[in-house]
């Protein structure tokens, strides 16, 4: 039996892309991964690890928290987390 896992951040992350009065809060793995492919700027190990963790969870073979665990990484690493 596949296990539904919950897709929704336990808490939301919040990320700064340019303009200091421009934040983005993530709530839940889709906008995570929207995220990732649409705004980020530069390409890493951390988001290429965060978008795996990403899809992983919308398929329903991980918890939220692993894909938000590798947003957070990916954005410390691109330097645009806010808060987490």
């Amino acid at each position: 039996m596949k296990r539904e896992y919950s897709k929704v951040f336990a808490r939301p992350v919040v990320v700064q892309f340019g303009r200091i009065d421009r934040d983005r809060i993530v709530l839940d793995v889709r906008d995570a991964a929207r995220v990732l492919l649409r705004e980020w700027r530069e390409d890493s190990a951390e988001r290429t690890a965060a978008m795996k963790a990403c899809i992983a969870v919308l398929k329903g073979k991980k918890p939220a928290r692993v894909a938000r665990k590798a947003f957070v990484d990916a954005a410390e690493a691109a330097r645009v987390l806010i808060e987490k």
